[in-house]
């Protein structure tokens, strides 16, 4: 049986931490607009700020629905869940934010990742604020064996510097604007602080 919780909790602390895999899903204001649903790996790269807040590092390599999304609305799910223990579909409901490179929270926010989860590529950190927390059952998720991260992303972003990152990330369709014509990262891309 499913239940809503206050806060985000040691316990539900635990489960999110302990996910290698997690799911993002927005969408614009328009009725006829493309929903976007994403999934987020990469060890270290999820943190629980507080009982209400999470954060998370989002790379290049694909559009930035989820960016242009939270810059025209903020509304967001979290989920992830079990693929091994007791079966669990945990979600957060709230409000996200992109902080980009040159924000000046960006540095601090950072501060909270593990050094190895920061790398080449990092182009925001996006910034939830829970409004509703909430776990349902999880029968029907299959079990999947965790074997490791895939490293081949980090290594691509690896090969280039900054400069040629920005110029990716300026030569990608549907990164500076959504599928939907929403104002996406900023271009040229921020540099990184120093």
């Amino acid at each position: 049986m499913g239940k809503t919780y206050e806060r985000i909790g040691d316990r539900l602390r635990t489960f999110i931490e302990s996910q290698p895999v997690f799911f993002t899903a927005t969408a614009p204001l328009a009725g006829d607009g493309h929903v976007n649903l994403s999934p987020k790996g990469r060890s270290g790269t999820l943190v629980v700020l507080d009982e209400l807040t999470l954060a998370y590092l989002d790379f290049g390599g694909s559009t930035a629905e989820t960016i242009a999304h939270l810059r025209e609305n903020g509304r967001i799910t979290l989920m992830w869940c079990a693929f091994e223990g007791p079966p669990t579909v945990l979600r957060v409901h709230g409000r996200g934010e992109p902080v980009f490179r040159d924000d000046p929270r960006f540095s601090g926010l950072l501060r909270h990742f593990p050094p190895e989860a920061d790398g080449a590529g990092l182009r925001a950190i996006v910034l939830v604020r829970a409004e509703r927390v909430s776990d349902s059952c999880g029968f029907a998720v299959p079990f999947m064996d965790y074997r490791s991260d895939r490293e081949l992303h980090a290594q691509y972003f690896g090969r280039k510097s900054d400069e040629e990152f920005g110029g990716y990330c300026e030569g990608k369709q549907y990164v500076g604007t959504s599928l939907d014509g929403l104002p996406a990262l900023p271009l040229p891309l921020p540099p990184r602080p120093a």
